[in-house]
């Protein structure tokens, strides 16, 4: 029986689970796994608690969320993927020298579509001696609806992630003033699944973590232009040069991590801004939400080479 794999949302900084499913990389560790779609983000960790899906790629977020809500929840955080914030401030001019502190009196567009962009931003705001609530801030739009703000010139700076940040460069329209990547560790994203799965099916799991870490090994030594192309049929509406622009710049700030160790700092740092941001509380402890235990044995068994990419001999 395939492992049922969900995405929770389409986005670029998910690039390495997609080029994992391009190239093959779990038929080729034995595993068969059937590819989902959540119908929404905040869908995603209800069906894996309800059985429609075995595991998930998403934020630990989701799964702190789901322990603040549901007493019987049993996720476990299992494969860390994007170990950065993906999330960028795009300004109407340029901006050198800029510092969160700077956002104080301008017209700010932060992200409606998900939580954790705007809770690690406000946090990021409180630990640079701001408070979060005196920022002018439009927080019901779509990242494209505050674009397109921007670009009027209704809004001064919008928070957005790839590939809207090299549309915006690419356009003239916006600079890039600050990448949360800089921060440092945040865990954005792992595979979870509930805990029964993973004793129950410990050998897939343990074949899928495998076939992520030697994708991630395999995007460490690629380039923009080769991530971009391999991942392209999953983003059919973005242009191929704003794609490799956008998979270049990713690289750059190293979002993706090189092993599925989800360490300690980064979900630390992402529990501190959810519950400063009051949206769980107290935020689940690293050893209740974490298993690193396959990601270990992978590390232990398997040669740090990537897989010999399918369209080449």
């Amino acid at each position: 029986m395939a492992i049922v794999l969900q995405e929770s949302l389409r986005g670029l900084f998910y690039a390495p689970f997609y080029a994992a499913l391009a190239r093959e990389a779990y038929a080729q560790e034995g595993v068969d796994v059937a590819f989902v779609s959540a119908p929404r983000p905040g869908d995603a960790a209800t069906n894996v608690m309800g059985g429609a899906a075995d595991v998930c790629w998403g934020g630990p977020m989701r799964v702190m969320q789901t322990y603040h809500r549901m007493q019987d929840c049993d996720l476990v955080c299992f494969g860390e993927v994007v170990t950065r914030d993906p999330f960028v401030l795009v300004g109407r001019t340029p901006r050198p020298g800029f510092a969160v502190g700077d956002l104080l009196g301008l017209r700010v567009g932060t992200v409606s579509e998900v939580p954790t962009p705007w809770m690690c931003l406000q946090h990021d705001l409180r630990l640079a001696g701001v408070d979060p609530q005196s920022v002018t801030r439009v927080s019901d739009r779509s990242m494209a609806e505050n674009c397109a703000a921007l670009a009027a010139g209704t809004l001064d700076v919008v928070q957005v992630f790839e590939p809207f940040v090299s549309s915006l460069c690419a356009a003239g329209i916006g600079h890039i003033w600050y990448a949360a990547a800089a921060r440092g560790p945040t865990s954005y994203t792992t595979f979870y699944a509930r805990r029964g799965v993973l004793t129950e099916r410990h050998d897939e799991l343990l074949r899928m973590v495998r076939a992520i870490y030697r994708t991630q090994q395999w995007v460490a030594g690629a380039d923009g232009a080769e991530i971009a192309a391999t991942v392209a049929s999953y983003f059919p509406d973005v242009p191929g040069e704003i794609l490799s622009a956008a998979c270049t710049r990713y690289k750059a700030l190293e979002i993706w991590g090189t092993t599925p160790l989800l360490p300690r700092a980064g979900y630390d740092r992402l529990r501190d801004s959810l519950v400063s941001g009051a949206f769980v509380d107290p935020g689940t402890p690293f050893e209740v939400a974490v298993d690193n235990s396959l990601a270990e044995l992978v590390l232990q068994t398997t040669a740090p080479t990537p897989i010999v990419p399918l369209n080449r001999p």
